[in-house]
Order: C-alpha cells, then sequence, then structure tokens
C-alpha cells in the first residue's frame, strides 16, 4: 500500500542531482514528498581542497547545489552561494560565498552537520541534505595497468589541466577505496535510506561522484534492509579517465559490486544524439552509452527501461523534466 506521504531518497553528484531534486520538490504528484539528497564527502579539487587543508573541514562546495535546489527561493540561493570577491585575495579570492558560510558555521556549531543543519534552516530547505559521512576521507582507485592514484583531485583531471595527467587515458578504473578514514555510514543516511520509498542512484561522476557514496561501511547494509525500490540512473555518455570504454553492462555491474545485488530498475536514454554531437564527444573519449540489441537482460533481478531523456543543447545531458516524471510514475506504482 502506497502511503500518504512519499520519502525520496538522491544518492548522487551536485550537478545532475540539482535539476531534478529542483523538478522533483515542484512536480504536482498524487501524494506528498518528503526527500533528501545524500551526497559523498571525497571531493578535494580546487577550492575545496584548499578549504579543508586549511579549515580542516568537511568538503562543503558540492552540497552548495543540493541546498539551493531544496531552498525555498532556489533562484536567489543560487547566485548567493555562487558569488565570489573577484577583487580580494587568499582565501577570500579563491571561494565562493557558499564555501565561506559553511565554514564559519562548522566553525560556529563546533561540528559539520550541525553547521550543515544551520545553513538549511536559515535558507529554509524543504527536505534533508545529508553527508554520506562524517569521517573526513579521501578517494583512492587503481586501473587496470595496477596504477594506483589516490584523491579526487588526482582522478578526474580536467583537459585544461593535461600536466596533471599521472594514468593512461585508455585504462579503466577497476576498484575504488576509501582513505584516511574509513567513512562509516552517517547515521542520518542509514536511517533515512531505512526509511525510504524510492532511492535513486544519479549518473555523474561514476568513480569520483557515485562510487563514494557507496564505499561508505554501512551503505550496502542499508541498501539490502531498505523496503524502498531503487533505481540506478546511468549515464547518457561515458566519461574519460574513469568509464572510457564502459558499456551499459558494465556501469550496472559496477554500480552493484559496490552496492551489491538491490537495484530494481534502471533507467537508459533511447533516444537519438545528433551525429554532430556524438562527433564532438568522440574527440573527447566520450560516447553514447545506450542498450544495443546484442545485450540481453533477460532474467536479471532489474528491469531496464528505456526512455527518450534526452536534453540536447550544446552538451548531452538527462532532461530532468522527463527524469523526474518517469521516477514519479515508479515510485507511484505506474511503472511495474
Amino acid at each position: 500500500m502506497i502511503k500518504d506521504k512519499l520519502n525520496i531518497s538522491v544518492i548522487g553528484w551536485w550537478s545532475w542531482t540539482f535539476n531534478v531534486l529542483y523538478w522533483l520538490k515542484n512536480i504536482e504528484t498524487t501524494h506528498e514528498k518528503n526527500l533528501a539528497a545524500i551526497i559523498a564527502m571525497t571531493d578535494s579539487g580546487g577550492t575545496t581542497g584548499h578549504i579543508r587543508d586549511k579549515y580542516w573541514v568537511l568538503p562543503p562546495w558540492d552540497i552548495r547545489r543540493w541546498i539551493a535546489a531544496l531552498a525555498e527561493d532556489t533562484g536567489f540561493v543560487r547566485k548567493l552561494f555562487e558569488y565570489k570577491f573577484e577583487w580580494e585575495k587568499w582565501v577570500i579570492w579563491w571561494n565562493k560565498i557558499w564555501n565561506i558560510l559553511l565554514t564559519a558555521l562548522n566553525e560556529i556549531s563546533w561540528w559539520f552537520e550541525a553547521g550543515l543543519d544551520e545553513a538549511c534552516k536559515m535558507f529554509r530547505v524543504k527536505g534533508k541534505v545529508i553527508p554520506v559521512t562524517l569521517e573526513d576521507v579521501h578517494l583512492w582507485v587503481r586501473f587496470e595497468d595496477w596504477t594506483e592514484v589516490i584523491w579526487e583531485k588526482n582522478i578526474d583531471v580536467s583537459e585544461k589541466n593535461d600536466w596533471e595527467k599521472t594514468h593512461n587515458v585508455n585504462q579503466n578504473i577497476v576498484d575504488a577505496f576509501l582513505v584516511w578514514w574509513e567513512g562509516n555510514i552517517n547515521p542520518k543516511a542509514y536511517d533515512t535510506i531505512l526509511a525510504s520509498d524510492l532511492v535513486i542512484i544519479w549518473p555523474g561522476d561514476f568513480y569520483t561522484s557515485i562510487v563514494p557514496n557507496l564505499l561508505s561501511p554501512g551503505m550496502r547494509e542499508a541498501l539490502e534492509k531498505t523496503d524502498a525500490t531503487i533505481v540506478y540512473v546511468c549515464n547518457i555518455m561515458s566519461d574519460l579517465w574513469e568509464t572510457t570504454h564502459y558499456e551499459l553492462p558494465d556501469f550496472i555491474e559496477n554500480i552493484e559490486k559496490y552496492a551489491w545485488n538491490v537495484i530494481d530498475y534502471v533507467l537508459v536514454n533511447n533516444w537519438h544524439i545528433s551525429d554532430e554531437l556524438v562527433e564532438k564527444y568522440k574527440k573527447e573519449w566520450k560516447k553514447p552509452v545506450k542498450k544495443k540489441e546484442e545485450q540481453d537482460f533477460s532474467g536479471k533481478h532489474y528491469k531496464v527501461i528505456e526512455r527518450d531523456f534526452l536534453d540536447e543543447s550544446d552538451y548531452v545531458r538527462h532532461n530532468p523534466s522527463k527524469l523526474a516524471k518517469v521516477l514519479v510514475d515508479i515510485v507511484e506504482g505506474w511503472i511495474k
């Protein structure tokens, strides 16, 4: 029996999750919704890396869009968080308002999660924003050629910083670990997953943004114990450095490598991507991820759902409205 109020939890990456959280917050549904966003704590690049090193705070940057998406006034909050004092120097110059604000709240409250709770109150957040772990952790990965790289910033290297590469683009990542601390799951994240009706594992940078959530001890147990329907939204494109040669089965198998056999539905785009964009992405070693005729998923414990999820302009990305509608159809029982 479907409850009067649905609990929906999202595990994933800030950029993609912002759009769909915003749509899920505003879309009309048969039932009221409680929304929760669970986010990895392994970001170590750019200004986040500087602020982690200087103030010994958990990474604040990826959280900002989740707060903005669920805030009462998303537009204003998003502009505020992105504001930067261009004429200043050092930490103020490097960081945007959100990093400075959450770091200050952390110091005032003496605890990262307490500071985050205060931020949620300040901006009237309609839902929960939950760090997957409260421990100071970093990401360590191993490639096919046994090259090992530590720190998220060294794994997902921008093409603009080509000199920072320490691994071969032709190699897929084969394993990932948390280091420094164990990264045990935040009890709030654990309880939220158990209380959920729908858990969505989001697309994004596969090993630097999605998998770190699944590495926390206790996450697999929570996903196995929950009665929630669990949906994995697969990337539309493969990603240089992380999933260069991945096909749809590779994405699913590697999600379940860390989450175990808990997936109920896999959402995959089946809409045509223009030849011009395919060629553009091919130059970046990226390719479309689709279900191919020879790929047989019959007999699997999950169902692959193919739909038009495409939002195509100058970039290829998921259309948040299309995704949100299908996700609501699943949780309300219209898709079996």
